[in-house]
């Protein structure tokens, strides 16, 4: 919500917002990166850590938004981005002066080789991971954009400004911090050539390189340790390529390095081999098997739920594909219950709670995400922009991005300005204020399904068990706990699917969102979470 007339969305807009979030039922608010940045991917190149970007606010303003978030009774929890840096932050600043510098060693820096970078590395955001920078001909290493210089955590003063930084903030009154890419921060020793798949413009994309290395156990248990032990607060790492067997490790109650972890198992299931942008078929069968794999892993720790962040395509656009206004609304709910039933944490993305749907781009123009917008120029330059263009619609980040729909109004009623990304121009049937006028809206699904969530035991904790998983377009599953069960059942399909609910006549239906049920078949985008004892 942008409180002061410039387009963008700002604290003093959340402020606003905290009764309609408390009546709501959420517990916590994760802020993406708020901090002082030159904004070249929306925050996450941070230039100073302890200070909030202009068009956000003020600390005052933060200082606010704590104490009113607190004294509702949510909790704010902070992006915490330190794989990475902007180019602009005043180490970096150091760093690049000259090669004798203390701050130099705060980043990764090679000789090229050969007249080329140091390796064959791509990076998320360009075709190479490395800058040349001619001031000491040198190339530094960029995992993302060339304005996010990776941090090198091989450095034990940078871990300790890093802790300082962590501790600065919770003394503050934070409760705690999502953590973007943690898992990349420690990089394979030698940083020897990838073999893997090359991207689009020839280099090598190879995460065994960068991502889950064996030293970051050891740099996380040393932040337990200095920052987190003794505090009530709690850590999520963004944790992508992480397998369930490095999950165990990462969130065991022994080692206790994350509270949490976003794997991106299930946000991965229609990628192909070269990422995100080469899409491929999947099927429900693929879906259940992930979802089972990870409420299994995460019974030695715990688990995080979520359709859809900052990153990625929403869910409704993504996993389902309704036609219709009553199609979408059904299929929404069903999407709530099948997720965010399952144990673990849930994670709802702004916007969930209405159904809010994929945008309309119709040229790269429109779009603001620089992954996106780099791809198509490198889409372009090999001549394939149209397939470029037709899988960032699928799976672009601007998706996700556009600007919250509160009301039928110029922009959605999120700014009387022109938004810094356009409103989805669904928002006059999309909106809070006509899904708060509607009892029966997605809205209000979600209330009691987070009031449930938050109550239940059994949806707390209790244990998960596949049903039905013979049946091909429906996915089911068990919670039990002691004395109580309910199960979930879902219907993926715009399809009627034979179903034989005798075992459940009589039974308490705990949600649904059909009034008039079959008792032969379940309809299309159909859910009914029934207790069975």
């Amino acid at each position: 919500m942008d409180s002061n007339h410039d387009g963008i969305g700002d604290l003093n807009g959340i402020i606003g917002k905290l009764d309609y979030l408390k009546e709501l039922g959420v517990g916590a608010v994760w802020l993406n990166p708020v901090y002082e940045s030159p904004n070249d991917d929306m925050g996450y190149d941070i230039s100073d850590y302890r200070q909030i970007m202009r068009e956000f606010g003020t600390m005052e303003d933060f200082d606010v938004l704590l104490r009113e978030a607190h004294g509702r009774g949510i909790r704010i929890i902070m992006d915490l981005v330190v794989n990475h840096s902007s180019d602009e932050h005043s180490w970096f600043a150091k760093s690049r002066k000259d090669k004798d510098n203390p701050y130099r060693d705060y980043y990764i820096w090679r000789k090229g080789e050969n007249g080329k970078e140091p390796n064959n590395w791509g990076s998320f955001f360009t075709p190479s991971a490395w800058k040349y920078d001619e001031i000491t001909d040198e190339y530094y290493l960029h995992l993302f954009s060339e304005k996010q210089p990776d941090l090198n955590w091989e450095n034990r003063k940078l871990r300790e400004e890093i802790y300082d930084m962590i501790n600065w903030w919770l003394d503050k009154g934070v409760d705690g911090f999502r953590m973007d890419v943690i898992n990349l921060i420690a990089k394979k020793p030698g940083l020897p050539d990838g073999t893997g798949e090359k991207t689009i413009s020839g280099y090598t994309f190879c995460p065994e390189n960068f991502a889950n290395q064996p030293e970051l156990h050891d740099y996380l248990k040393e932040m337990r340790a200095a920052c987190f032990d003794g505090r009530d607060s709690m850590c999520v790492g963004e944790t992508p390529f992480v397998t369930p067997e490095i999950g165990r490790q990462l969130m065991n109650k022994e080692n206790r390095e994350l509270d949490m972890i976003f794997q991106f198992e299930l946000m991965d299931i229609d990628s192909g081999r070269s990422g995100k942008w080469e899409i491929v078929p999947y099927t429900l069968a693929d879906f259940k098997r992930v979802i089972s794999r990870w409420q299994e892993a995460t019974k030695e720790g715990w688990g995080s739920l979520f359709w859809s962040n900052h990153d990625q395509p929403r869910p409704l656009s993504r996993f389902v594909s309704p036609d219709t206004e009553e199609e979408r609304v059904r299929a929404a709910k069903m999407l709530a219950a099948a997720m965010h039933l399952l144990r673990g944490t849930s994670f709802i993305y702004q916007g969930e709670e209405i159904g809010m749907t994929n945008a309309p781009f119709t040229s790269i123009m429109e779009l603001r995400d620089i992954e996106s917008i780099r791809y198509y120029e490198e889409a372009e330059k090999a001549g394939v922009k149209e397939k470029a263009w037709d899988a960032i619609l699928k799976k672009g980040r601007d998706n996700a991005r556009t600007p919250m729909q509160w009301e039928d109004s110029v922009n959605a009623g999120f700014s009387d300005a022109a938004p810094w990304l356009a409103v989805n121009e669904n928002y006059h049937k999309i909106n809070v204020e006509k899904a708060l006028a509607d009892t029966d809206s997605i809205w209000y699904f979600y209330q009691k399904l987070i009031a449930f969530k938050s109550g239940n035991d059994t949806a707390i904790y209790g244990d998960y068990k596949e049903l039905y998983s013979e049946t091909e377009a429906v996915f089911a599953y068990r919670r039990e706990l002691e004395e109580e069960a309910f199960d979930v059942i879902c219907n993926f399909t715009k399809k009627e699917v034979a179903f034989d609910w005798k075992q459940y006549s009589g039974k308490e239906i705990y949600f649904h969102n059909y009034d008039n049920r079959s008792e032969s078949v379940l309809r299309p985008y159909e859910v009914r979470v029934i207790r069975i004892k």
